[in-house]
């Protein structure tokens, strides 16, 4: 079976994504605000969800229509044949969203189409209720400027949850977007990476990863597995794919510093969970106080923002620190913050800069090249 996968991401990753999306297989690459599209097989659909490092999902597109009333929805999913991927235990809850449209109730959507899904089900499943024990097929919806698209979520959890973070340090950056800058910032393997703001230790992880080949979903599992409507043997064969170009033997060195002695545990802990502890290590280090050793290699950084219980002054030293590292350590430079003097206190202008969000907060991404 062919499918049309659709990939939501993090506002200003999106080209990231549909470089990932070609690399795993995908086809017809389709790039647009805050989602890639691409077509692909079973085995498509199983590469993205174990392979791409900066999507939150790896959704299927089972319909698309206009739709400016309740019975052009009803009628547009009805049309869907369900059975094809809803089995007659199967639990199919609905969540959705609707922008600048028409049918702007979600709730009432979400009823709508629910009850379409149930009428289709009963007239090929011969059934007239269903218990719903089974696995579970989210369906979602999407609403926008009256063209519907009707989707089936096969990742389950999002893709930020990689398996290896199960804690988080204060204000932790997600898995997705440290591994976007890590994209950025062309981490490779033979590399050498800092962090003087370790926290949890994500984006030393998400580098070292990246540099070794890791794919970021070999220790997880996805909803789709467990389908009874899916290919079984594409995960599987995904999975192994995954593992036979992995190199985790290879050249890497990733460092850690904070003052947070927990933040520095966190760091060790969630690197061995990765698979990647013997790449990694991690001290308890003042930024305002700590020298490298005219270093080399890539900084990267999420240093704390106002928002995180910090005074003005103490962001300022920061920043001012981070500055000095990189200019007395020939290193290359990746900062994101929202903090809006930050290259004034840094001591100096961006090469570039990227827009990210880091949740619902708008950020820069500094990138300095020397």
């Amino acid at each position: 079976m062919e499918y049309k996968l659709v990939c939501p991401c993090i506002f200003g990753l999106e080209k990231i994504v549909g470089f990932e999306l070609r690399r795993l297989g995908g086809e017809e690459i389709a790039v647009e605000n805050g989602k890639v599209s691409c077509r692909g097989d079973a085995l498509t659909v199983a590469r993205a969800n174990i392979g791409l490092r900066c999507a939150e999902r790896v959704l299927v597109e089972v319909a698309a229509f206009p739709a400016r009333s309740f019975e052009e929805l009803f009628q547009g999913v009805l049309a869907v044949d369900w059975a094809a991927y809803i089995p007659k235990n199967g639990a199919f809850p609905v969540k959705g969203w609707s922008l600048a449209s028409q049918l702007a109730s979600v709730p009432d959507c979400q009823a709508i189409v629910k009850k379409a899904v149930v009428e289709k089900l009963k007239q090929t499943h011969q059934v007239f209720w269903f218990e719903e024990t089974g696995e579970r097929y989210q369906i979602q919806f999407s609403i926008h400027k009256d063209q519907v698209s009707i989707l089936l979520d096969t990742s389950g959890e999002g893709l930020h949850k990689r398996g290896y973070r199960a804690h988080a340090g204060e204000a932790p950056i997600k898995e997705t977007l440290a591994a976007g800058i890590v994209d950025l910032a062309r981490i490779r393997e033979g590399d050498i990476v800092y962090d003087p703001l370790c926290g949890s230790g994500t984006l030393l992880v998400e580098a070292a990863m990246r540099a070794l080949n890791i794919a970021p979903g070999l220790r997880r599992t996805f909803a789709a597995e467990r389908w009874q409507t899916f290919d079984q043997k594409a995960f599987s064969l995904a999975r192994q794919q995954a593992l036979d170009e992995a190199d985790p033997g290879g050249d890497f060195e990733g460092y850690g510093f904070d003052i947070d002695p927990q933040a520095v545990e966190l760091t060790l802990q969630n690197a061995k969970l990765a698979g990647v502890g013997e790449k990694i290590s991690a001290r308890v280090e003042d930024i305002t106080r700590h020298k490298l050793q005219d270093a080399g290699g890539i900084l990267l950084s999420n240093p704390p923002y106002g928002e995180r219980m910090l005074g003005p002054a103490q962001v300022k030293a920061i920043h001012q620190a981070l500055g000095k590292m990189h200019r007395y350590n020939n290193l290359k430079s990746y900062i994101i913050t929202s903090a809006p003097h930050f290259e004034e206190q840094f001591g100096k202008t961006a090469d570039r800069r990227r827009k990210l969000y880091n949740g619902e907060l708008k950020c820069q991404l500094y990138m300095y090249y020397k």
